[in-house]
């Protein structure tokens, strides 16, 4: 089987791949990666020389260059990773977001049509949904609930979304769709929350914190990520889309306490900064109907992954 993962030298995507082909010998993996600031090919170095892994630097927008490696290589299924990804910088340029995010998920899909591929992956994220009130612990984002994506960046995965359901339902293409919470782990860029803050702390520097930390995200290894992709991937029903939490609710500011206090730094480093435009209040997520269909659920600990993320940091930084 070919699989062709775009972002993979990402975060996300380059655990995916590691994962991959840890647990599959007769997978063959295709990386397209456009290699923006967020991603670094040392995270695939275990797999660099693999005679079943091949790195193909390109945009996800050149038409062109995706015909191309389709044609070459025809993928039995698509893993898009590749997207612009973090708020801030959607909040300056949104432009940027919306050509990558959306024009280019429109061009892979169009290349999974021409070419025949049997199933096309979206990640996307619990973003779309929008927030939660705070003090209805009760209330959790289903398949279901409606988009109300509040920042550039969440609309144009909503948007992603919407068009991937729309070439299931118009055009016939194998879609699958996955909406995860935040996560954490290995690779990830130190613009994010937990390896910012770890980084902060290692320096002595002060911990900027939105607001009054009170914002509440649900937090997840990446590694259980991967699964959850791997899941929806074998079993997962196509025009469907699957859920992925960590079911770990938590408030910034006791993340950050947890951090400084594994870094052994005082929490007088944090300093509260005025509130992003549009912050999302509360994320919480209903995984059941991945867990139903095919048995997937989170299994790393938080306190342990979290403990496991921050001395790989504090052995990079």
């Amino acid at each position: 089987m070919k699989l062709l993962v775009t972002g993979g030298a990402g975060f996300i995507g380059s655990n995916f791949i590691l994962h991959m082909l840890e647990k599959y010998g007769g997978l063959r993996i295709i990386c397209l990666d456009k290699l923006t600031y967020a991603a670094d090919v040392s995270y695939l170095k275990k797999v660099w020389e693999k005679e079943n892994f091949r790195f193909v630097k390109g945009d996800i927008c050149d038409r062109e260059a995706v015909y191309s490696l389709f044609a070459e290589e025809m993928p039995d299924a698509v893993v898009n990773f590749a997207a612009e990804s973090h708020v801030d910088r959607s909040i300056g340029s949104p432009e940027i977001f919306l050509q990558t995010n959306v024009t280019g998920t429109s061009v892979l899909m169009d290349a999974c049509l021409k070419y025949g591929t049997g199933r096309f992956h979206q990640i996307s994220t619990d973003e779309v949904y929008g927030d939660l009130p705070a003090d209805r612990p009760d209330l959790l984002f289903t398949e279901e609930s409606p988009l109300r994506p509040s920042s550039p960046y969440s609309s144009s995965k909503a948007a992603a979304d919407m068009l991937a359901l729309a070439y299931f339902r118009t055009y016939g293409l194998p879609v699958t769709i996955t909406r995860c919470s935040n996560n954490y782990g290995p690779f990830q860029h130190t613009e994010k929350l937990i390896p910012m803050v770890v980084s902060k702390c290692l320096s002595g520097e002060k911990i900027p914190v939105y607001g009054r930390g009170e914002n509440v995200r649900d937090w997840i290894h990446v590694s259980d990520h991967c699964t959850a992709i791997e899941a929806v991937l074998s079993e997962g029903r196509t025009g469907q889309v699957y859920n992925v939490g960590g079911g770990c609710e938590m408030r910034n500011i006791d993340l950050v306490k947890m951090i400084c206090s594994l870094t052994g730094r005082d929490e007088s480093l944090i300093e509260f900064v005025p509130d992003r435009k549009g912050h999302d209040l509360r994320y919480g997520i209903d995984y059941s109907r991945l867990e139903k269909e095919t048995g997937w659920h989170p299994r790393t600990d938080f306190a342990e992954g979290l403990k496991k993320t921050v001395e790989y940091y504090e052995k990079i930084l």
